[in-house]
């Protein structure tokens, strides 16, 4: 597997300051936040804000963003290729391609890509990982600017390295896990925490199976379902036509024979 670029969210790190937030937005001009339909709260993820920061009890901040999985979901439930991972690791989102389904929407375990309502004819929204500053030797903008290195960007075997090196040198402040090394296959946005964090996928527990095999998994036996049903159905409307046929013959064949009209007949 490729050792795809990365990002190490230290939560212990995070002041919530939101650097990380307003850098995002203006290296891709996302404008003043409001409220959006099916928006929780201004702050959350939108349109306008590809990432954000989760204020949680006891004074701890942790970073939201695309995870940019190693084997994405969104990427495999896109039907015309507009969800796409990158060479590099990114997964990107090109919108000539969209025809609007949401499959992606839906499909992501960390609910992460979101509609841009402003839009007549809205298009998704997500981070990028600043892809292109990536392939001009530079860090992602969110990156660069935070003042307490809570997140850094590196190759994804490297940061690992790191994230593991920190817990064990700090037992007692750290979660025994990396989030993001194995749930649904892994991503390349990884996090170290001193608090669960549950709160940012669907459920507690995602497993360690990439989705699109468990996907895979279902349909690779709908084509052959649906032969089979085609077949039963061409067969039962066989056997009903032919049974009207028959019936109509029958019936046919015991009417009694025309008589013809009065006037041939010759009158009454």
């Amino acid at each position: 597997m490729n050792d795809y670029v990365a990002i190490l969210n230290d939560t212990t790190r995070c002041t919530g300051c939101e650097k990380c937030v307003a850098a995002c937005k203006a290296e891709y001009e996302l404008g003043r936040d409001r409220p959006w339909r099916g928006q929780g709260e201004v702050g959350a993820l939108s349109a306008t804000r590809f990432c954000t920061v989760i204020r949680r009890p006891g004074d701890h901040y942790v970073r939201q963003q695309c995870r940019h999985c190693l084997e994405p979901a969104c990427v495999s439930a896109c039907l015309v290729g507009a969800m796409q991972k990158t060479p590099e690791g990114p997964v990107v989102y090109d919108r000539d391609l969209c025809m609007g389904c949401r499959y992606c929407l839906a499909a992501c375990p960390y609910g992460i890509p979101r509609y841009d309502w402003s839009d007549r004819v809205p298009y998704v929204s997500k981070c990028t990982m600043c892809v292109d500053r990536i392939k001009a030797g530079m860090v992602p903008a969110c990156v660069e600017a935070c003042p307490e290195e809570a997140t850094i960007f590196g190759s994804r075997t490297e940061l690992l390295a790191e994230a593991h090196s920190r817990i064990r040198s700090n037992p007692n402040k750290y979660i025994p896990t990396v989030f993001g090394e194995h749930e649904v296959g892994g991503s390349s946005v990884l996090y170290i925490s001193d608090i669960p964090l549950d709160f940012l996928a669907w459920q507690a527990d995602l497993g360690t199976q990439p989705l699109p095999e468990r996907t895979w998994a279902a349909l690779h036996k709908v084509p052959p379902t649906v032969a089979g049903g085609a077949t039963v159905m061409a067969g039962i409307y066989w056997v009903i036509g032919r049974r009207m046929m028959l019936s109509a013959r029958t019936g046919s064949d015991s009417a009694p024979p025309d008589a013809g009209s009065e006037e041939e007949r010759g009158g009454p």
